[in-house]
């Protein structure tokens, strides 16, 4: 937004500073003036003649006049000076912080301001700068990392479609069906990934109507659909827990419970695997918990596994790769929660995850 020059924050200040030196300098020699004015002339009363009091109050005036101008001529030009180094250093830390906000408007955001010295109003205001700063540059970095893992996800279905089109189109004697079956697997997985990056984009924003669930029903929903899955792999599934009242999206709550035991089922161990999936009441919150076994796990792997992409290649079933988001959306749902996502591995194998969201205030109805 273009608008018109003008003065300067610190010679606002000068100005400030000096007109108010002058306002207290005028004011003092008024006191002064009154004083003379009315208590010396009255002592001169017993040693002057009447008529002699007039000249004297007159010849007071005179000589007291002129000095007062000298001394306000003297704050002014001491009000000016003075206020304009006090400004200006009042205002040093201001010049720092707009010089980093400039360097931010670049590009770069690796700049810190670090104000040093006691904390006062300029320092809060640079050290929530520097917050701001640290998050967005995490935030971008992010965001890059993600399109970049993106891309490449994106392009490998479509650069298996395009190699399966080659064949067919340089070898007319191929097996159509076989072909179609393989195209239609590679389109089914490039429809999955696409739609789980725009539930990804859809929990970052928050795009919901919050609303009263209980998150112990949405638990039980998920396990029930899952069942045919879990039967197939041969685990078992364990659920337990009360009514846990919360709000939030009827669309995100559900996916996040789905995603959190399908991917219990999915990497569990090859027979005989179990997953326990429980629903917890805290004074302010709900928990919902899944844990499964499973191989044993680094803390250093599970720190990685909700990053977009980050399968955690060490404890995927080789005959389902997955897209590498279920547990990212997982993280996106649950913050878009106002939630905490944590993700420990068990002692004995497998992984506890838990998430806790804050409690529905009471009598909140559906």
């Amino acid at each position: 937004m273009d608008r018109a020059p003008g003065l300067s924050v610190r010679l606002k200040l000068t100005l400030s500073y000096a007109g108010f030196l002058m306002l207290a300098g005028a004011l003092l020699l008024a006191a002064v003036w009154v004083f003379l004015l009315r208590y010396v002339p009255d002592r001169l009363l017993t040693t002057t003649p009447i008529h002699s009091v007039f000249p004297v109050r007159s010849n007071l005036l005179h000589v007291f006049a002129p000095r007062a101008a000298e001394v306000l001529v003297l704050l002014l030009i001491v009000g000016l000076l003075g206020g304009w180094l006090l400004a200006g250093r009042m205002l040093a830390p201001l010049t720092r912080i707009t010089a980093a906000t400039r360097t931010a408007t670049t590009g770069s955001l690796s700049h810190r301001i670090r104000l040093p010295g006691s904390r006062d109003e300029f320092r809060e205001l640079a050290d929530a700068f520097d917050t701001m700063l640290a998050r967005l540059e995490a935030q971008v970095a992010e965001q890059q990392r993600f399109a970049a893992n993106a891309s490449h996800e994106l392009r490998t279905p479509l650069a298996i479609t395009q190699t399966l089109l080659d064949v067919a189109r340089n070898d007319p004697n191929r097996d159509a069906g076989e072909l179609v079956d393989r195209l239609h697997a590679v389109n089914t997985r490039a429809i999955d990934l696409t739609e789980a990056l725009l539930l990804l984009s859809r929990a970052d924003q928050q795009s919901f109507t919050p609303v009263p669930v209980d998150l112990s029903l949405i638990a039980e929903e998920a396990t029930e659909t899952l069942l045919p899955l879990a039967e197939k792999h041969g685990v078992t599934i364990e659920t337990s827990g009360d009514m846990t009242r919360t709000i939030g999206s009827e669309t995100l709550l559900p996916q996040l419970t789905t995603n959190l035991v399908h991917n219990a089922i999915v990497h569990n161990l090859p027979e005989r695997g179990t997953v326990w999936v429980t629903t917890s009441v805290h004074p302010t919150s709900v928990v919902l918990t899944v844990e499964n076994t499973g191989e044993k796990l680094t803390p250093q792997l599970v720190a990685t596994l909700v990053e977009p992409f980050q399968r955690g290649t060490e404890r995927i079933r080789t005959d389902h790769a997955g897209d590498g988001l279920g547990l990212a959306i997982v993280k996106s749902i649950t913050q878009a929660h106002d939630g905490t996502l944590t993700l420990t591995p068990r002692p004995a194998g497998g992984l506890r995850v838990t998430v806790q969201l804050p409690a529905a205030p009471p009598h909140t109805g559906r």
